[in-house]
């Protein structure tokens, strides 16, 4: 208490009298020698006022002065996360690194007290986008410098970035080409490999399709742990770390089912971390959150219990557990750790048979996940961190489902329905929604900071060709718009998906004549959410491998076209076991299905599918889902929900790009004819060769009713995103984002539109969600490599369909039936594989707002008018004659 007083003196006379007697940097370090002599909340607040008083100082500020308050903010940013003020310790050094920009400063290892831990921080709070470009960032200033140690602990913690964010085969091979070329003290290589084996856990735990399994990789599991454990016993101050490798140990066994030996390993790891001095707050906590679980795992729920209780009262300073071990809403924040520990307490929950109280957990951990949504710029992050919510949403469910199962009470359904939703394309929503919101000056910093972020990706898909110093530019631009960008969405609430109105949802199915299928793909099994008749039914089957392997072998009948025309009784068997497996609803009256998919299911062609097996060759003749239902496609009952029917202002006009390629190996040849069907039907400006190009288009979208684009698109991969050909350019999908369009249709008349990088829930990263993300409600595109040919017969029905007046998913369906029994087409071309693959997403309804009522009203109001009138008249005639008579 006497050193705060000492401090409050010392400080409240540096402040009333030392700005007559010292310079601004003296005074600021003044104030940062005060402070550290002894932290307090109470001195991060009195260093707050210091700076604050440093820029209403209307004097010229020197380059040492700025650099004074570059050091404030580094220190009081160190202190603030000891204190577990993760957000504000973020938010310093955020400051100090925009200032030493800004100002071009130097004479500071800016590496060491401040980039170093502010991309650990972005790490922690699960901002990976940020975290890369920060680490990546002062690697190059490092290896410029050939500063190895800050290398070394760049490629350590760039690894830490790529676990988190489901890269683990990039961790992988940064460490071990790390281990295997640098020289390393036994320190830096026993981290390194304690790293090394974390990431081949997380690769067991959750597999990459694209990078199988190698020989030695069940060996590896152990092995560097042990490795790193020789490496470290022997050397000082390396308590924490050997901890770190006994806990890793414990959890590998755990998850084996080894609960003794995980104890065992566990036991050693506690001896290591007794003997770290000053473990901060949350590294304790997560020292405890592993014991919790350790116990749960060994049996013993009582005693995790209490242990769980000793982390909220580690993080959380108000916390009261006399009476409920649950935290109070207000109280939580966002911590990764608090997120772990709710989620273990539900499981405890549950083998209590406690499944609300279970629910009220999971409930909370609901909220701090919004907390960390509300922290993240980057849409990747948003993303990542949203599939960690699935995973919870896929528990609740179940337990929503089993309440059902015992009480009959109908809340259950909708809860369960209403979580599913919440993690339906969320961020595509949320960015949709504050696109509209956002300021131009806002606008334009998104779209610059996109910008770099496509010459980053562009310039890496070069390889060992790519200009380092390039992507370095690119990061620092990004990291420099990402904080402007920041500071503007701090003053504005990000909103959470809000709760659809089941009402309305009914109402709406109802008029449109549709019923509705919403599948939730989880870890474990497929829910599917069925509305029909104004009611939720809810039904599910396993995710396993034995199970899904029917839906993946039915998707694999699309990946050549010789597939389905060389084996048509295999398609009809696989695609009926698909269809039987989907539980899809039978004998609807309604004329509509509404398909919202989930997974794998994305790339899934739910017309093609077989309702009743047979053994015909026929392709035209087969029972297909398409003669049942005219079938469209959703992100999410709430994008159905919000859909803006536009009123009819102009005749429908079409903006067509048409690239050709003539004269390459690219050249489409139907692509002109394609064009010439469509300019009979519809008037426009149409693009073709040359004149196709990126900028065309960008100046033309916003002016017509209809966008068609027909040319070449990749899905890219998983490191290379998915593009769009003009005949100038590849544009990425994100480069789509900000365009300026507001159409009733987009057509993409090219390869694999609609496929992309896979984010269950959140959909595939396609050229399609470009176009969604850029405004388009109502979108008709491609799940494979589409043939040149048929399409451009397809487009020619389609667009005909749309002159005749039928809406968009009347016309696609229409299109589809007219192919199949059309005698000009051969039974090889009728195969699904060449009508099937363009799926169409938006409104069902008619294509423009048209009052027909209304209309109909005026009609009778002239036609009663001229009647009374002509009987008005013809009354006053005879009334004139009568009178022209008597006299």
């Amino acid at each position: 208490m006497t050193n705060k007083i000492i401090f409050f003196c010392l400080f409240t006379s540096l402040m009333a009298f030392g700005q007559k007697n010292h310079s601004l940097e003296d005074q600021t370090y003044e104030a940062i020698d005060y402070f550290t002599a002894n932290p307090t909340p109470e001195g991060i607040e009195k260093l707050s006022t210091v700076e604050i008083n440093f820029w209403k100082n209307q004097n010229k500020k020197s380059k040492d002065a700025l650099l004074s308050i570059v050091i404030l903010d580094c220190s009081k940013a160190y202190f603030e996360n000891k204190f577990g003020k993760t957000n504000e310790a973020i938010a310093s050094y955020e400051k100090a690194w925009k200032t030493y920009q800004n100002y071009k400063l130097s004479d500071y290892d800016i590496v060491e007290y401040c980039l170093k831990p502010l991309g650990n921080l972005y790490t922690i709070i699960g901002d990976y986008d940020n975290a890369e470009n920060t680490i990546k960032q002062y690697y190059f200033l490092a290896n410029a410098k050939k500063n190895e140690n800050n290398k070394i602990a760049a490629i350590l913690n760039l690894s830490n970035v790529y676990q988190n964010s489901g890269r683990n085969y990039l961790a992988i091979d940064l460490l071990e080409k790390t281990i295997r070329t640098e020289k390393l003290s036994n320190i830096q290589k026993g981290t390194l490999l304690n790293n090394l084996g974390n990431s081949y856990v997380l690769s067991y735990k959750d597999p990459n399709p694209a990078f199988p399994i190698r020989n030695d990789f069940f060996q590896n599991l152990e092995k560097h742990y042990l490795e790193a454990i020789k490496l470290l016993k022997n050397e000082k101050d390396q308590s924490e770390t050997l901890a770190n490798c006994y806990r890793n140990l414990s959890a590998l066994n755990a998850q084996w089912q080894n609960f003794e030996l995980a104890n065992a390993y566990f036991i050693k790891a506690r001896v290591e971390f007794e003997k770290s001095p000053n473990s901060s707050p949350r590294k304790k906590a997560q020292f405890y959150f592993d014991e919790a679980n350790i116990l749960f795992k060994l049996g013993k729920p009582n005693e995790s219990n209490s242990v769980i209780t000793s982390i909220f009262k580690i993080l959380i300073p108000d916390y009261l557990s006399k009476k409920s071990i649950l935290p109070k809403k207000n109280s939580l924040y966002a911590e990764s750790i608090l997120l772990d520990a709710l989620d273990l307490q539900a499981e405890i929950f549950k083998i209590e048979n406690q499944p609300k109280k279970a629910l009220e957990s999971y409930e909370l951990a609901f909220h701090i996940e919004e907390l960390f949504q509300s922290l993240l710029v980057y849409e990747n992050s948003k993303i990542i961190n949203q599939i960690r919510n699935r995973n919870r949403t896929e528990k609740c469910i179940a337990i929503y489902k089993s309440l059902f199962e015992k009480e009959h009470k109908t809340i259950y359904l909708e809860k369960a329905f209403q979580l599913s939703e919440y993690t339906k394309s969320a961020i595509l929503q949320r960015g949709i929604s504050n696109s509209k919101t956002q300021s131009i000056a806002e606008k334009q910093l998104s779209e610059q900071l996109q910008n770099q972020n496509s010459i980053i990706l562009k310039e890496q898909q070069k390889e060992d060709q790519a200009d380092i110093v390039k992507i370095n530019e690119a990061i620092k631009k990004q990291n420099e718009l990402m904080l402007l960008l920041k500071q503007s969405q701090i003053k504005k609430e990000d909103k959470a998906v809000q709760d659809i109105n089941l009402d309305n949802l009914y109402a709406k199915l109802e008029k449109n004549n549709a019923v509705m299928a919403e599948y939730f793909s989880g870890a474990e099994n497929m829910y599917l959410f069925t509305i029909v008749d104004k009611k939720i039914y809810l039904s599910s089957f396993s995710n396993d491998a034995h199970t899904s392997v029917k839906i993946k072998q039915f998707i694999d009948f699309f990946n050549d076209p010789k597939n389905i025309v060389n084996n048509p009784k295999n398609y009809n068997h696989y695609a009926n076991a698909a269809y039987q497996l989907l539980k899809l609803p039978k004998n609807s009256a309604s004329k509509n299905l509404i398909i919202i998919p989930d997974g794998i299911l994305n790339f899934l062609p739910f017309e093609a599918l077989i309702t009743q097996e047979s053994s015909t060759a026929n392709f035209a003749q087969m029972h297909y889902l398409l003669n049942d239902y005219n079938i469209g496609y959703e992100n999410s009952a709430g994008f159905y929900l919000s859909f803006n029917k536009r009123k009819k202002q102009r005749e429908e006009t079409v903006l067509g790009i048409f690239p050709v390629f003539e004269n390459t190996p690219y050249t489409l040849s139907y692509s002109k004819d394609e064009m010439q069907s469509i300019q009979k039907n519809f008037k426009g400006k149409y693009f073709k060769n040359a004149a196709a190009s990126f900028e065309n288009f960008k100046r033309n979208a916003a002016d017509y009713s209809i966008i068609h684009l027909s040319t070449h698109a990749a899905s890219g991969d998983i490191e290379t995103p998915a593009s769009i050909k003009f005949y100038d350019q590849e544009i990425l999908y994100s480069e789509l984002y900000h365009l300026n369009i507001n159409p009733d249709l987009v057509v993409l008349s090219a390869c694999e539109t609609g496929i992309g990088k896979l984010f269950k829930s959140e959909g595939a990263m396609s050229v399609a969600r470009g176009f969604q993300f850029a405004g388009a409600q109502n979108l008709l595109f491609s799940l494979w490599k589409v043939n040149d040919y048929t399409t451009s017969i397809f487009m020619d029905s389609f667009y005909q369909n749309i002159k005749n007046g039928q809406s968009y998913i009347e016309a696609n369906a229409n299109t589809k039936r007219d192919f199949l029994k059309n005698k000009n087409i051969s039974n090889a071309k009728k195969s699904p594989y060449y009508w099937a693959a363009f799926v169409y997403y938006g409104n069902i309804e008619g294509r423009h707002e048209c009052n027909y009522l209304l209309f109909g009203l005026v009609i009778c109001a002239v036609l009663v008018g001229g009647v009374l009138l002509f009987k008005f008249i013809t009354k006053r005639i005879k009334k004139e004659k009568l009178k022209f008579k008597n006299q």
